[in-house]
């Protein structure tokens, strides 16, 4: 799961998915960018069949991930979708 996590990371970059989220999230972007990657390490692992295990650092974003969410109640289907795009952008490279 750690390398569909950093995979999907990969896919921030301007010649990728562009995936800027600075503007609409400020302090907390690092951890809404930790979000995206994580939910598209997810529907990555349930593509490719593989079972998911927490990992220690989910437990060091979910104040923010919780406080974000509380701000923005799309903040989980904005993340949902840069997920998703990061995903078939991934796709493509097959």
């Amino acid at each position: 799961m750690l390398l569909l996590h950093e995979l999907t990371h990969w896919t921030k970059g301007k010649s990728r998915c562009n995936r800027n989220m600075a503007e609409r999230f400020g302090d907390d972007t690092y951890a809404m960018e930790e979000l995206v990657a994580e939910l598209g390490a997810a529907f990555q692992c349930a593509e490719l069949g593989i079972s998911l295990k927490p990992r220690a650092a989910h437990a060091q974003y979910l104040e923010h991930w919780m406080n974000a969410m509380k701000a923005d109640k799309k903040t989980i289907f904005t993340a949902a979708a840069k997920a998703s795009e990061a995903v078939q952008f991934i796709k493509t490279m097959q």
